[in-house]
């Protein structure tokens, strides 16, 4: 097995979404997710915790990165100017290089797993009271701060 490829984390985010589209989940083992990406499972444990990050890896920066662009932003843009300036390009960013295809499909092995469901809500919690934290601290009202 190509253990020193290139790609191996793109191979095996490839491979492991096609098999949770395939078969579910549930049913997909790391070992069949390596096997498909035609890499090992130490490869994988190099790249990814466990099987779920393959869908969420890079996201767990996300509320930081969300902190210190609101901290940095000059004062004279409001809420909106940085979400559209700002944060649409952090989350551009996170996906670069994936087409939508991808995204889709990603968005559907999502959608039929309750505990990726589960994962993804919490990772916009974070996110959204990083956001609305941020807000705060450049002096937006607390409903202006919980709605942006």
């Amino acid at each position: 097995m190509g253990r020193w490829q290139p790609g191996a984390r793109e191979r095996l985010e490839q491979a492991a979404l096609d098999l949770f589209i395939e078969q579910g989940f549930t049913e997909t083992t790391v070992p069949q997710i390596t096997a498909r990406a035609g890499l090992t499972t130490r490869t994988f444990f190099r790249h990814f915790a466990d099987k779920r990050e393959v869908l969420f890896a890079g996201e767990e920066q996300v509320p930081e990165q969300v902190a210190r662009l609101l901290a940095e932003a000059p004062p004279s843009l409001g809420p909106m100017e940085l979400i559209i300036e700002g944060l649409a390009p952090t989350a551009t960013e996170l996906f670069e290089g994936r087409g939508l295809d991808y995204l889709l499909r990603r968005r559907a092995a999502i959608d039929a797993e309750p505990a990726l469901r589960e994962r993804e809500l919490r990772k916009f919690s974070l996110m959204s009271e990083a956001l609305e934290q941020g807000f705060r601290d450049r002096g937006v009202d607390d409903l202006t701060a919980r709605l942006a």
